[in-house]
C-alpha cells in the first residue's frame, strides 16, 4: 500500500506543472478548462461581496452555529452532527479562503481537509464512522445514516477545490483509495442504499471522479463513472418524456418520488416529467439537471444535451420565475409568482450551470448563471450575510412568521421567508456559502486552443500562465452587471499570440469590441462566443460594450417582468425590518411594507418599454450595490393601483387578469434590481 501511494504521489507531482488539465481520451476533449483555485480574484462590488461573507455566516459559522459545524461534528472525528451540514460549509469555505487568500479561513477549513485525509480506513472509506449502537438522538443534529453515500459526495468537492488550490498529492491518493472503495461497494450498496438522495446527486460524486481520471488515467475510474451514472437517477429519460394533461398513475410522485430506488421502477419513470408538480425534490433537480451533461463526457451522444436544454424549456413553462429559478418549496411546486425558492436550489442550479458551461460552450448556460447570480442570489441574504431566508419569491410583499402557501411551512411554524439563522430548513444555513465563491472561479476559464475566455463578467483580475509559458495578467474593469461597458487591461511579459474568447449574451444585440480605443469590425453575434485572435502587448486594453435594452417577459397568471440585460427589476417597496427573539429558531427578522404594492404596468408602456420607462444611472459609487439605498440604476414608470389585488394567506394574491378596474390616475414607481429588494414585485398584472 505505501509503495502505491508513493506512486501516486510521484504521478500528481508530474501533473503539478500543468496549470489546467483537458480531459483524457476517452473522455471527450472539452472547449473550456477551469482555472486552479486562486487564479481569478475579485474585485469591486465582488470582493465586497465575499469580504461580507468572510466577516459574517461564512467565516463565522463554527461559532454561530457551533451545535453543528462545531467540534463535535462527525467530520472532525466527533461524536456530533455527521451528514451533510459540515461539508457543506467548508464547500463554500474553501473557496472563498483561496480565493480572497486569507490565512485565517484557510486555518478554519484545513481541520475538516487533514482530519478526512488522516482518517481513511483500510479499505479507503472516507469520513464519519459507523457506530456500533444506534446513537441517543438530539435535536437539530443529524448524526445517521452515517455511512450515507451522499455527503461524502459534498466532501468530494472539497478536497478536490482544495488540491486545485495547494497541490496537495495527499488528495490523489485519498481519492483514488476510495474510489476504489466505491467500485467494489457500490454493485451490493448502492448510491440510494441508505437514502433516495445519492442517487439524484450522482453527478457530484461522478465529475470528481472524472477529475482523479484526468490527473492520474487510472482506468478502473472510467467503469466507475458507468456505474455511477447506472445508479444515478435517470434523469435523462425523464427530461425527455412526452407530457400528458391527465397523467396516471401518480401516486408515486407524493413527496417527490422517494419511493423508486435503483434499480427503479421504469414503469413510473415513462410516468414522470418535469412539469409535474412533486415530480422532484427542488434542490435535487437543480443539482440532478447536469447529470446528462457530466456523463456526456464519457458517452458523447447528443440526446443528453438536448435533454437538459428540454428541461431547462419544461421548468420555464411549469414552475420558472422570473428571476430565472422555480416555484419549489421542498417538492416543484408550480409556477405562481408566490411560490418558494429555496435558497440550497439557487446556490446548486448555479453549480450546474457553472459545470456545464465548459463541456458545453453554451451560452445559453452563462446567461441563465448571470441571471441567477445577479437576481436571485444576492437578496437572499442579508446585506451582512449574517441572515438568510429559506424561502424567496418573485413577488414578496411580507415576510413574517406565518403559514403561506408553502410545502414545508407548518413543518418550521410558519418561519420559512424570514430572515434568520436556523428559520425553514438550517440546510440553507451551510449550503449557501458556495454561491458567490464558486461565481468568481467560473469567471475566466483556459480555452482548448491556447487562450482565454471570459464567459461571465464582473470586476476581478486573473493571473495565468497559457500552454506556450507566457504568463497572462487581465484586469476587467466593469461595474457590470449595472452597466455595459466591460474593460480588460492585458499585462504581459512579453509580445505574445492567444486567442481571448468573449462572450455575447443572447440579449445583447449590437455589440461592440474596441481595442486600444479603435472599434474592430469582427462578427459579435449575440448568443455566441466571439474569439479574437491577436499578438497581444504589454498594456493592451479591450473594451466589449453590450448594449442593454429594455424588455419584457411572460411569465404565470399572465404577469410580465421587466428585465434590462442580466437584471430583472421589481417595484421599489419601502420596507420596516423588526428582529424577533426565539429560542427554538435563534434570533430572526421579518420585514413589513411602509408603501403600497398593488400596482400594475400600464399595457402602453409594456409595448414600447424604451418610450416607457426611464433609466436612471445613480452617481453611487459604493462597493455594494445589493439594497435601496445603494443601487446604481433604476427604472421609472408610470403604473396603476388595483384595489382588488390584497394580501392572501400573508403573501400577494393570485394576480388579477389583464385589464382589472384601477384606482385613480397613473402614479409614478421606480423599479430597481430584483437583487437590491428584498419586498418587491417583479412579475407584474398589466393594466390600461
Amino acid at each position: 500500500m505505501k509503495k502505491y501511494h508513493l506512486l501516486l504521489i510521484s504521478l500528481s507531482l508530474t501533473f503539478l506543472c500543468k496549470a489546467q488539465t483537458q480531459n483524457r481520451s476517452p473522455l471527450i476533449e472539452k472547449p473550456y478548462l477551469e482555472l486552479p483555485l486562486g487564479q481569478i480574484k475579485a474585485k469591486g462590488w465582488l470582493e465586497d461581496q465575499l469580504i461580507r461573507m468572510r466577516d459574517g455566516l461564512t467565516g463565522n459559522l463554527d461559532e454561530r452555529y457551533e451545535a453543528v459545524i462545531g467540534s463535535r461534528n462527525g467530520w472532525l472525528g466527533g461524536d456530533g452532527d455527521a451528514w451533510e451540514r459540515g461539508p457543506y460549509w467548508v464547500d463554500g469555505l474553501v473557496p472563498l479562503a483561496y480565493i480572497l487568500n486569507d490565512q485565517q479561513l484557510i486555518n478554519k477549513a484545513k481541520p475538516w481537509i487533514e482530519w478526512t485525509l488522516t482518517n481513511q480506513r483500510e479499505d479507503g472509506y472516507i469520513g464519519p464512522k459507523p457506530l456500533k449502537e444506534k446513537s441517543k438522538s438530539e435535536p437539530g443534529i443529524q448524526k445517521e445514516p452515517v455511512e450515507d453515500w451522499w455527503p461524502r459526495m459534498v466532501m468530494l468537492k472539497v478536497l478536490m477545490q482544495y488540491h486545485e488550490a495547494t497541490k496537495d498529492p495527499r488528495v490523489i491518493s485519498v481519492l483514488t483509495n476510495y474510489f476504489r472503495y466505491q467500485l467494489e461497494e457500490l454493485p451490493e450498496t448502492p448510491l440510494d442504499q441508505w437514502s433516495f438522495w445519492a442517487n439524484r446527486r450522482g453527478a457530484d460524486n461522478l465529475m470528481v471522479v472524472y477529475w482523479l481520471y484526468n490527473l492520474t488515467g487510472d482506468q478502473f475510474l472510467l467503469d466507475l463513472g458507468h456505474l455511477i451514472y447506472k445508479q444515478t437517477f435517470p434523469f435523462q429519460t425523464v427530461f425527455t418524456n412526452s407530457h400528458s394533461l391527465k397523467p396516471t398513475g401518480v401516486d408515486h410522485l407524493y413527496p417527490y418520488n422517494v419511493s423508486n430506488r435503483y434499480p427503479f421502477n421504469q414503469d413510473l419513470i415513462k410516468n414522470m416529467h418535469v412539469g409535474q408538480q412533486q415530480s422532484f425534490h427542488c434542490v435535487n433537480l437543480a443539482q440532478g439537471i447536469k447529470t446528462p451533461v457530466i456523463y456526456y463526457q464519457q458517452s458523447p451522444d447528443p440526446a443528453f444535451i438536448s435533454s437538459v436544454k428540454q428541461a431547462f424549456a419544461d421548468i420555464d413553462i411549469f414552475h420558472g420565475q422570473a428571476q430565472g429559478m422555480f416555484g419549489g418549496d421542498e417538492p416543484m411546486h408550480g409556477n405562481a409568482p408566490t411560490q418558494g425558492v429555496e435558497f440550497c436550489s439557487v446556490v446548486e442550479m448555479m453549480y450546474s450551470l457553472e459545470s456545464m458551461l465548459p463541456i458545453t460552450a453554451d451560452v445559453a448556460f452563462a446567461d441563465h448563471l448571470e441571471k441567477i447570480a445577479f437576481n436571485a442570489l444576492p437578496t437572499q441574504a442579508t446585506d451582512d450575510f449574517n441572515h438568510r431566508q429559506y424561502f424567496q419569491t418573485a413577488n414578496q410583499v411580507l415576510i413574517s412568521k406565518a403559514n403561506r402557501n408553502f410545502y414545508e411551512d407548518h413543518a418550521h411554524q410558519g418561519t420559512d421567508q424570514c430572515f434568520g439563522l436556523l428559520t425553514g430548513y438550517p440546510c440553507c444555513t451551510s449550503n449557501m456559502h458556495q454561491g458567490w465563491p464558486k461565481f468568481v472561479q467560473n469567471l475566466w476559464y483556459q480555452t482548448a486552443d491556447g487562450g482565454v475566455a471570459a464567459l461571465v463578467y464582473a470586476p476581478n483580475e486573473l493571473t495565468t500562465r497559457l500552454p506556450n509559458g507566457q504568463q497572462v495578467h487581465i484586469s476587467e474593469e466593469t461595474n457590470y452587471p449595472f452597466e455595459e461597458s466591460i474593460r480588460f487591461r492585458i499585462s504581459l511579459d512579453k509580445e505574445s499570440a492567444f486567442p481571448l474568447h468573449l462572450r455575447i449574451p443572447s440579449w445583447a444585440k449590437q455589440a461592440q469590441v474596441f481595442i486600444n480605443g479603435e472599434l474592430q469590425s469582427i462578427e459579435l453575434k449575440h448568443g455566441t462566443i466571439a474569439k479574437i485572435n491577436r499578438n497581444w502587448k504589454d498594456g493592451d486594453q479591450v473594451e466589449l460594450l453590450l448594449p442593454m435594452k429594455i424588455t419584457t417577459s411572460r411569465w404565470a397568471e399572465m404577469s410580465v417582468a421587466v428585465e434590462r440585460g442580466p437584471l430583472i427589476y421589481a417595484l421599489k417597496v419601502e420596507e420596516e425590518w423588526s428582529k424577533v427573539a426565539d429560542k427554538q429558531f435563534d434570533d430572526y427578522y421579518e420585514v413589513y411594507p411602509k408603501s403600497d404594492w398593488n400596482y400594475g404596468l400600464i399595457d402602453q408602456a409594456l409595448k414600447n418599454p424604451e418610450a416607457g420607462f426611464e433609466v436612471v444611472i445613480s452617481n453611487n459609487t459604493t462597493d455594494y450595490p445589493w439594497n435601496h439605498e445603494n443601487t446604481p440604476i433604476l427604472l421609472k414608470t408610470k403604473a396603476k393601483k388595483i384595489p382588488s389585488w390584497k394580501l392572501y394567506n400573508h403573501a400577494a394574491g393570485p394576480l388579477p387578469l389583464p385589464f382589472p378596474e384601477t384606482e385613480g390616475e397613473a402614479v409614478d414607481v421606480v423599479l430597481i434590481p430584483y437583487g437590491s429588494s428584498t419586498l418587491r414585485i417583479s412579475q407584474f398584472p398589466v393594466v390600461r
